[in-house]
């Protein structure tokens, strides 16, 4: 459990060395249709609050799930956000308890691996969504994509991520040599060949 823990430190650290780089130019598209840079990253600091809630009890309050904008200072805004995440992660008892994921299911509690699975998964696409949009890369080293290929895997294909609000688009096929985070992406709908 505390190997999950660790994976997903990586993961989160990657993408907030790529924030780090930010300094403006928010509306920049990303992977994510009809979102900019902006909107990708107030989404991602909300969602590291609301882990953050939930792996100490309180995530069944929507309220803690909401956006949090990082307008004034991305890489401070986000980096913040990141850092509370990792901390109530790292806590003791963090991955053994059940975790209010309201956003997934309205009333069921999910295990403590299988939240930090989802945090894992959507940090390491959403590190690629943010190294896209500013044109660069970013480096997951195998074990963290080792982890988060397995959780892609594992999340269930259909019409209803076609619904809004869905959390990953229909998968698409991953091309014949793929490595693991064209698997990755391709599992979650997105296509390595995205340009802005």
């Amino acid at each position: 459990m505390t190997g999950l823990v660790d994976l997903d430190r990586r993961a989160v650290e990657a993408g907030v060395q790529l924030v780090a780089a930010v300094t403006g130019d928010l509306a920049r598209p990303t992977p994510c249709a009809g979102w900019t840079l902006g909107r990708l990253l107030a989404h991602m600091a909300g969602q590291h609050r609301g882990f953050a809630a939930a792996a100490r009890g309180g995530g069944a309050d929507l309220a803690v799930w909401a956006d949090l904008p990082v307008d004034g200072d991305p890489a401070q805004g986000y980096a913040k956000a990141a850092a509370e995440a990792l901390t109530a992660f790292a806590e003791p008892g963090a991955p053994e308890r059940r975790w209010a994921l309201p956003e997934v299911h309205p009333t069921f509690g999910f295990p403590g691996t299988t939240a930090l699975g989802f945090h894992l998964l959507d940090y390491v696409v959403h590190g690629w969504d943010v190294a896209e949009s500013l044109g660069t890369a970013v480096e997951f080293d195998d074990e963290v994509l080792g982890a988060a290929l397995a959780v892609a895997e594992r999340v269930p294909d259909g019409p209803e991520r076609l619904a809004p609000g869905a959390a990953f688009r229909p998968a698409l096929p991953a091309p014949g040599a793929a490595g693991p985070l064209e698997r990755i992406l391709a599992a979650t709908g997105r296509s390595a060949a995205w340009r802005p």
